[in-house]
């Protein structure tokens, strides 16, 4: 249960990275060559600390849980029953508008206004705006709608919203409805981040940008690190395709490369000088319904010659690393604990898949039905390993029976993680992640073999419908809210933003002395 595989060694050749040559150093990795292939034959993983992560201990004021950890229980489900949880976490300030989708950025300019930005549902049913919304945060007590940014990429960027503090830019790829277009809007909050300033809002790979010619598609993306890349990709095609976005005034497509297995790949980070790059492999885990083998996990690439704007150049895989505790990988962070090299690696589906048959699937192998983050160690890029897993107390298979009642006649997301931050990339102590039923979950993981919860908050289920949420959009049926975006913490204020797609823009404040840890500083640009 819960397998990880070994990595993987090639070279590709030409555009596309065509696998030449496979060198296993572990197992033997399903599918190398592009072939169908057989199954792999995993090493044993090794052991992860502990079946759960440690609770939060909740304080004077708090709404604790009332059943497992991350548990919703059935009976309280239906419409106006669930009040929500909180624990060392309290909600400061909210702006709920239209409800929220799928992500969140942040930026604090200059002047020292601080602005969230959030994308919305592309739906037009009962809305009061479209498109995606900026928010003043600076008095966090009352959030502040200051702009709706409707350019094509901007009415529905999916998960690929995000902002590069270098260049203070706020950046999108037309994503609508998770296979959008060749659009990708730039603009710049270098001025006032209240109201952005478009600088680009146009279509690459038509061959009228000069780059690159290729049919592309949105649904992810990301900034390198500088700010001079922006990478776009597409989860039904599975391919990556850098912008060079030097001049973001006049954006242009530098190539397109596809993931060299079968799997396609969905969210990606870099290292700092952006010549590594950690793909997702949005494949299966070891609990497929189907009988899939495992091929969940990630591509560790090089991106040097991409960074280095070498003529022709190309992104180069190095490598494979799959896990069998989790599916559907969704993004990546690169993170340094204790001066030692890390990643995290975060899913959108747990071990059999996201419906009944995958969580009966995994219940019954002894896997994790829903969705998590894991440590993985990263020290030799070569011969990764993961450390623990961040798994609530109901995605334990021996709570099968008290949680798959919850979520009677649902299917797609239920529970489990979506989207994680940490506070500082460099110097990493504390994970936070938005959980699809299950809140806002924080952890701390200075011992990232040892991770232990330090506090959650789970927003009240909506008694009205959020037209502008991929939740409760049409009806308000009880159902807890998904909150999948990127959260930023603020260590000056012990503050942490984010948006739930139901509850929309929402700014928390810890409480108890839980956070912030002695020393821990959160700079711009650190906690993706």
């Amino acid at each position: 249960m819960g397998v990880t595989t070994g990595l993987a060694r090639y070279r590709g050749i030409g555009r596309l990275g065509l696998i030449t040559a496979c060198s296993i150093t572990l197992a033997t990795l399903w599918g190398c060559g592009g072939g169908g292939g057989s199954s792999p034959s995993p090493s044993p993983p090794p052991p992860v600390a502990q079946d759960f992560v440690t609770k939060a201990t909740c304080g004077p004021g708090d709404k604790p849980e009332t059943a497992l950890q991350g548990q919703v229980p059935a009976a309280l489900r239906t419409p106006g029953t669930f009040k929500g949880f909180s624990c060392n976490l309290q909600l400061v300030g909210q702006s709920r508008g239209d409800g929220a989708s799928w992500q969140h950025a942040w930026f604090v300019d200059n002047a020292g206004h601080q602005c969230s930005y959030y994308d919305t549902a592309s739906a037009t049913a009962n809305r009061t705006h479209v498109g995606t919304v900026a928010i003043d945060a600076t008095n966090a007590a009352a959030p502040t709608p200051t702009a709706y940014l409707t350019t094509t990429p901007m009415i529905d960027p999916w998960e690929s919203l995000k902002v590069n503090d270098r260049r203070q830019l706020l950046g999108a790829v037309n994503a609508l409805n998770g296979n959008g277009g060749p659009e990708i809007d730039l603009y710049d909050v270098s001025g006032d981040c209240r109201t952005p300033k478009l600088l680009a809002s146009f279509a690459v790979g038509t061959g009228a940008d000069g780059g690159f010619r290729a049919d592309v598609r949105g649904h992810e993306g990301a900034f390198a690190p500088d700010g001079l890349t922006y990478y776009g990709t597409n989860l039904g095609a599975g391919y990556v395709y850098p912008i060079d976005i030097t001049n973001p005034a006049k954006p242009k497509l530098l190539t397109q490369w596809f993931t060299p297995l079968i799997q396609v790949t969905h969210g990606m980070s870099f290292s700092e000088d952006g010549n590594r790059a950690y793909f997702t492999l949005f494949g299966s885990g070891d609990s497929n319904p189907n009988g899939n083998p495992v091929t969940n996990g990630i591509v560790i690439a090089d991106t040097s010659e991409i960074q280095a704007r070498k003529p022709d150049g190309q992104i180069k895989a190095l490598g494979v690393f799959l896990w069998g505790s989790g599916s559907a990988a969704q993004h990546t962070i690169p993170v340094k604990i204790g001066g030692k090299q890390y990643l995290i690696g975060v899913d959108e589906g747990g071990a059999g898949g996201n419906n009944l048959a995958g969580w009966t699937n995994a219940c019954a192998n002894g896997s994790p039905p829903w969705n998590m983050a894991r440590i993985i160690d990263l020290s030799d890029e070569m011969h990764p390993f993961v450390v623990s897993e961040l798994k609530l107390e109901m995605n334990t298979a021996s709570n099968c029976a008290k949680v798959i009642p919850d979520l009677a006649g649902l299917s797609g997301f239920t529970y489990g993680s979506h989207y994680c931050s940490v506070d500082n990339k460099q110097n990493t102590t504390t994970l936070a992640c938005g959980y699809f039923e299950s809140g806002i979950r924080v952890f701390d993981i200075r011992d990232p073999v040892h991770p232990k919860e330090i506090a959650y908050y789970n927003p009240p289920a909506v008694t009205t419908p959020s037209p502008g949420s991929q939740n409760n959009r049409a009806s308000a049926t009880g159902r807890p809210d998904h909150c999948s975006a990127q959260v930023r913490l603020d260590a000056s204020t012990g503050m942490l933003y984010t948006t739930c797609q139901d509850n929309g823009f929402l700014a928390l404040k810890f409480t108890n002395g839980v956070w912030p840890f002695p020393g821990v500083t959160t700079p711009p640009g650190q906690q993706n």
